[in-house]
């Protein structure tokens, strides 16, 4: 098996090469993976330790981010180093202040887990949520570096809890600990033997609770609102903003706040023809004109924003899956989205607090908008849903702390 997986590791860096001259994304991937080990060498000392964290991409560094700032705060001398796999992580977080050296992680060969760690010198590594790479995996093993998967979560269709999937579990062997977010994912572990395990629930929690507490603050979006009711819509696709469209129409003496999940000019443009009485956020400081609708045409506002929510809307139902409702529960207002939402436990959670309402079409997100409007209780159920779960990042930096 592990020939297969090395053919498919390179054949997915191939394929990522051909689409880059026809998508900005693989583009990057590309150009950051570029001269990759001078890039680290040049911002690291490999004779220093440094504590590894990777993330897959942006909302795995927000998931995983408590628990590296708290380590800052506790042990500031120690050096930190990230490594991002998509480009909608890096491109953002590049410049991260905490870490010594943020980077792009090869893609997962033998010898470039051989050259990372030999350059990154890790005393120990963090994985947040998932992404489990079998030749970076086994370099930790082989050189001794313990090895965390923080707010970890698996389900039984997945490929290690199949007769087949041995080369996978493998892979799993060489973690040290697993901090899982649900006694489901502990028992699938158990099932296969893996018995390195904690229940620490969602470091998530603890981001967003944090978030919710000292958000940052818009002078020209607080102008914007003005006295009237705001619904929040975030990181919204295609088929969330046309029943959005329907709900605006239906509801004017609201505020839209629409934060798409791709804000590149062309998305940008196909939503401003789709919402009538719209302006972009980057030209609110230039027009003073009268708006129903502030659409947000860049990256890193999102989670903030949410403070000046009546009701939000998640987007993400009507493709792969919702994105994170939490940020918008933790600031006490309920959250709409759409059907797909069965893979993650908060939503069904929130839903079963009455804090949430999952819609199918435009009618069904006309009646839970009512719904929660008449519900006095929704929102500061989901609050105190977001505050009973916290705490997940103590629990984390109480174990590993022995391995400093």
């Amino acid at each position: 098996m592990l020939w297969l997986y090395n053919i498919g590791i390179q054949l997915y860096g191939l394929i990522i090469y051909l689409l880059s001259p026809f998508s900005t994304k693989a583009s990057l991937f590309i150009e950051g993976r570029k001269n990759i080990f001078k890039k680290i060498t040049l911002a690291v000392d490999p004779s220093q330790k440094h504590i590894w964290f990777h993330f897959a991409s942006l909302g795995e560094f927000e998931q995983g981010r408590t628990v590296l700032e708290k380590i800052k705060v506790l042990y500031p001398q120690k050096r930190i180093a990230i490594t991002f796999f998509s480009p909608s992580g890096y491109e953002i977080r590049k410049n991260y202040p905490l870490a010594d050296g943020v980077f792009y992680l090869p893609l997962d060969t033998a010898e470039n887990a051989e050259k990372l760690i030999a350059a990154l010198n890790p005393e120990i590594a963090i994985f947040t949520k998932y992404e489990y790479w079998y030749h970076y995996f086994k370099a930790l093993k082989k050189n001794g570096t313990p090895l965390f998967i923080i707010s970890g979560i698996f389900r039984a269709g997945q490929v290690y809890f199949k007769w087949y999937g041995s080369f996978n579990r493998k892979i799993l062997s060489f973690v040290d600990h697993f901090f899982l977010q649900n006694e489901e994912s502990r028992a699938l572990l158990s099932s296969i033997q893996l018995e390195n395990t904690s229940l620490s629930g969602d470091t998530r929690f603890d981001r967003v609770a944090e978030n919710a507490a000292s958000p940052k603050t818009f002078d020209l979006v607080e102008e914007f609102c003005g006295t009237a009711p705001v619904l929040v819509a975030g990181s919204t696709w295609p088929d969330d903003e046309k029943i959005l469209s329907v709900l605006i129409s239906a509801c004017p003496d609201w505020k839209f706040i629409v934060a798409p999940h791709e804000v590149d000019e062309d998305h940008v443009n196909s939503l401003r023809k789709l919402l009538v009485g719209n302006i972009k956020y980057s030209d609110l400081q230039e027009t003073k004109q009268k708006s129903q609708v502030l659409i947000i045409d860049n990256i890193g506002l999102l989670s903030s924003l949410y403070q000046y929510g009546s009701i939000a809307y998640i987007g993400g139902g009507f493709g792969a899956g919702i994105h994170n409702t939490l940020e918008a529960a933790a600031f006490g207002i309920p959250v709409i989205f759409g059907p797909k939402y069965e893979k993650f436990q908060e939503a069904k959670d929130l839903i079963s607090l009455e804090a949430a309402v999952s819609v199918r079409n435009e009618d069904e997100l006309l009646d839970a908008f009512k719904s929660l409007l008449t519900n006095k209780q929704s929102g500061g159920a989901a609050k105190n849903y977001v505050i009973s779960k916290t705490g997940s990042t103590d629990q984390i930096i109480n174990y590993i702390q022995q391995y400093f």
